[in-house]
């Protein structure tokens, strides 16, 4: 059985989004979501590529580099998490297109579903460390580009935001028990971070 896939990573934006509108399962909203938390670490970046050097910053130019280090792997995280969200979700379409009985989806069912779970935590996860890294930069970056960092931060938090949906909706595909509430309890507090971190950090930046 073979699924769709998709390469963000080599994608024109015109390209993505012609393949995004079309009558398709991939990609869609985990593949946004993945996009949208790269974008957030992207034009965290740029804040910081704009403060390093700075005698203003001298103090905070380790800080700096090193959270400039980590926002361009997390950026190229984003990008092939939002990957390996569709190619997630398209394994979980093929079943579904299977009569319930069908061995294949029988043998594949559970895994597939939490694969769909799993693929879209990740990108919860890296958009909380996004938020966690540019609630560094308030007061210790340049401040013409606040608006860019207000705009990089509401990024992550959107990110986070729409790949929890994803978690969410395929949750109810696993039977109740253990794994089911675990995975519930897990994202859910990620995702309640998220949102406690991104007002913050919007906070202090006024």
């Amino acid at each position: 059985m073979t699924s769709p896939s998709i390469e963000l990573v080599d994608s024109t934006i015109q390209g993505f989004l012609t393949d995004l509108a079309a009558k398709q399962p991939v990609p869609g909203g985990g593949a946004v979501a993945g996009i949208t938390t790269a974008l957030s670490a992207g034009l965290g970046g740029m804040v910081v590529a704009y403060s390093v050097g700075k005698s203003a910053f001298k103090e905070s130019e380790s800080m700096l580099r090193e959270t400039g280090a980590e926002l361009a792997e997390l950026r190229s995280a984003a990008l092939r998490q939002g990957e390996e969200d569709a190619a997630a979700y398209a394994r979980l379409n093929a079943l579904w297109g299977l009569t319930k009985d069908h061995p294949d989806r029988t043998a594949g069912w559970i895994d597939a579903v939490e694969g769909a779970i799993l693929a879209p935590g990740a990108i919860m996860r890296t958009a909380d460390r996004v938020l966690e890294l540019l609630a560094r930069l308030p007061g210790r970056s340049a401040k013409h580009l606040a608006s860019d960092l207000a705009i990089g931060v509401e990024l992550a938090a959107t990110g986070a935001r729409a790949a929890e949906r994803n978690v969410m909706v395929n949750l109810p595909l696993l039977p109740e028990g253990e794994i089911r509430e675990r995975h519930d309890a897990t994202f859910g507090e990620i995702g309640a971070r998220v949102d406690a971190r991104a007002r913050e950090i919007l906070e202090q930046l006024g």
